[in-house]
């Protein structure tokens, strides 16, 4: 076995992530003292306001969630184990994208009571789309109506994968006190100071056994030799169980799942023993890269190969940037030199850092399969970092489009300057935030995924910055969408004194490429041409396409950007003098923007997957405030004494809806949102949206 093979077999870089509000950052700070990486516990509503080692930021502490993906490490049964503890809440999506893209394996965190949530489902297409295997975690099982075979039955019905239940919750007189492994037939009780000594036990009682039978059935289901073995009445090893197990994870189509409740520090040992004994390590999990031929290349995580690793995340304080980057192949050495991606320049490495939470440790060197933080590069999230003698690219990760805009005001001029800088950072370390000045008004406008994620951009710009700012009402963030298609002739020619004028002419067609009116699929923009015969000459087709960028950008109906456009040039008029790549660039503008006056725009406005929790005997009241928001009901289940109800509306109807929620349910029901696309807005209120948007 090659050396390199060896070490990257006692590697596991894994994310934590779930739901808001599952526990998914109570069980990494369990995780980190159990392994003695920290050695004091704090919960995530911490009374002394300390909060958990990965809630490093006042907004974190202050809402109790997880805002910022928060990259930590541990040692396990000598093995090193990366962990980046994801957000859960559908406004910071993009957190979890750009670490899952980064990771190997995966614990997913479930509730015992509410089971699989809306934006369970959203990392679940997450996860499958970056090839991440996982094991599931069964949380807050010691909680008043928690049920494992109800969830494991939820997984596997919502989420299409199939699941192995390995472990069963003991308890006396109805408290959670132990779980049961059922693979290696013991109790396990956690004792001591914070149940940090794990008591085994001999032997499972009668319907344990049962449930171990069953499993042992499932596994032979994928395996033919050891359905044979159990046939014959012969036991299998823990080993052979192990890795088979370990196959099937790999595979993503099953999902090995233990309980527990880590609140109460019950079950998280054994959940670390099978990150080591179940999720795949570096060399198990194939990376491939682009070279500039466009050829696929595979990455081993060979210390001793040309470099390639992946910035999928920086950090922007008035100190100095911080890239985060995961190393697939080569070595890094501080001092030493590497080049962005296929074409950029290159650069210098700098500190190079491990990383817990908040603090740092700086080491000389960073090997394949190491994440790392490196201070001080010029590098943002997406970018690959290679040698010189190999230039490669890795595959990056979808940024969400902003659903709500508000604007920001600052207190006077000197602090709008301030605020103008510390966004101008902002953006480049989250993508997903757009900053921009309104032209008419003045006005500094915010866009991105939701309410509380601009909430926590002003609250980062009071504490961070110590900046006094107020934030506008929130306005969804409508599209623009032609309905006909229009075509265009446009001759743009201006002439100064005695200099060269400009001179571009410009024919073509400007059409929708939804399916229909009732489409909801919405395509990118496309720009193509037929020009022949130098009508237009080859080096101005660049500026056409920035002009029809520039036209795109913000339609005439009330200023957003117009989406689900086909622009084809079929032909062209120049002059030998006057013109030139700007003079192209203005008359394509010019030209679009005239056709899409005259192609019927329609607006496109955000919708949201409502999942609303109620009290049964409230359904009705929660179902009337639906209705009265334009709701559409697409399903609802009974929970015993509580119902879930799942609705599709407009995202504009859910910014005051949290108060009208609960007053029809007494104040005892919750809600979770995560988009649903882009629908056409009714002709009638759209004409009440543009006349609004064009008065204010």
């Amino acid at each position: 076995m090659s050396t390199f093979i060896q070490r990257v077999r006692h590697i596991r870089n894994i994310g934590i992530s779930a739901h808001v509000d599952a526990g998914k950052t109570t069980l990494t700070e369990r995780m980190l003292y159990y392994a003695g990486r920290i050695h004091r516990m704090a919960e995530v509503h911490d009374r002394e306001g300390r909060g958990t080692a990965m809630d490093t930021t006042a907004s974190e502490r202050r809402h109790g969630i997880t805002v910022h993906s928060a990259a930590t490490y541990l040692s396990w049964r000598e093995h090193h184990v990366s962990i980046i503890d994801t957000p859960g809440h559908a406004d910071f999506t993009l957190e979890v994208e750009r670490a899952l893209a980064v990771l190997d394996g995966a614990v997913f965190v479930f509730s015992g009571v509410e089971g699989v949530q809306a934006q369970s489902v959203v990392v679940d297409g997450q996860m499958r789309k970056h090839g991440v295997p996982r094991i599931g975690f069964i949380n807050k099982m010691d909680r008043a109506g928690a049920d494992l075979d109800r969830v494991a039955a939820e997984i596997e019905s919502t989420l299409a994968v199939e699941t192995l239940v390995l472990q069963r919750p003991v308890f006396v007189d109805g408290r959670l006190v132990a779980v049961a492994d059922l693979l290696l037939e013991s109790v396990i009780a956690f004792e001591g100071e914070k149940g940090s000594e794990l008591r085994r036990v001999r032997g499972l009682d009668a319907e344990q056994r049962e449930h171990r039978k069953r499993l042992l059935e499932q596994l032979a289901g994928h395996d033919e030799s050891l359905l044979e073995s159990l046939v014959a009445g012969e036991m299998p090893s823990r080993e052979r169980i192990t890795s088979l197990i370990r196959e099937l994870v790999r595979s993503g189509f099953v999902m090995p799942l233990l309980v527990g409740s880590a609140l109460s520090n019950i079950g998280v040992q054994p959940l670390l023993d099978a990150v080591v004994d179940y999720l795949p390590h570096p060399g198990e999990v194939a990376r491939h890269a682009r070279d500039v031929d466009g050829r696929s290349l595979r990455l081993e995580p060979d210390p001793s190969g040309a470099l390639a690793a992946f910035v999928f995340k920086t950090s922007e304080t008035r100190f100095g940037r911080t890239a985060f980057a995961r190393i697939y192949r080569g070595e890094l050495h501080s001092g030493s030199s590497c080049v962005l991606g296929l074409e950029g320049p290159r650069l210098r490495v700098g500190r190079i850092l491990r990383i817990h939470a908040a603090s740092t440790e700086e080491v000389s060197s960073a090997q394949a399969g190491d994440i790392v933080g490196l201070f001080g590069l010029d590098a943002d999230s997406g970018q690959t970092l290679c040698s010189p003698e190999l230039r490669v690219e890795l595959p990056g990760f979808e940024v969400p489009e902003p659903l709500v805009t508000r604007s920001v005001e600052a207190k006077d001029a000197r602090q709008r300057e301030l605020m103008h800088r510390a966004l101008h950072r902002m953006t480049r370390e989250d993508p997903s935030l757009r900053v921009r000045q309104d032209e008419e008004t003045g006005e500094t406008l915010l866009s991105g995924i939701g309410i509380l994620h601009l909430s926590i951009v002003a609250e980062r710009l009071m504490d961070e910055e110590k900046l006094e700012v107020r934030l506008g009402k929130p306005e969804v963030a409508y599209r623009e969408v032609p309905s006909i298609e229009v075509a265009f002739e446009h001759l743009h020619r201006k002439q100064s004194g005695g200099g060269a004028g400009q001179y571009a002419g410009v024919t073509g067609t400007l059409s929708p490429r939804s399916a229909g009116e009732e489409s909801l699929e919405i395509h990118e923009n496309e720009f193509t041409h037929a020009i022949s015969g130098g009508a237009i000459p080859k080096e101005y087709l660049s500026g056409c396409a920035h002009g029809v960028d520039d036209a795109l950008a913000a339609g005439p109906l009330i200023g957003a950007p117009v989406v689900g456009v086909h622009v084809h040039l079929v032909d062209g008029r120049t002059h030998t003098k006057d013109s030139s790549d700007l003079a192209f660039r203005i008359a394509t503008r010019d030209a679009v923007n005239e056709a899409l006056r005259q192609s019927h725009l329609a607006l496109l406005e955000p919708w949201v997957e409502l999942e609303i929790e109620a009290p049964s005997d409230r359904q009705g009241a929660v179902l009337g405030v639906v209705g009265r928001r334009a709701g559409q009901v697409r399903d609802s289940e009974d929970l015993g004494h509580r119902c879930r109800i799942r609705v599709e509306l407009p995202l504009s109807e859910t910014f005051t809806i949290s108060d009208e929620l609960g007053s029809a349910s007494g104040g005892r029901a919750s809600h979770t949102m995560k988009p649903a696309g882009l629908r056409r807005v009714p002709a009638e209120r759209q004409a009440q949206i543009v006349a609004r948007l064009r008065r204010s």
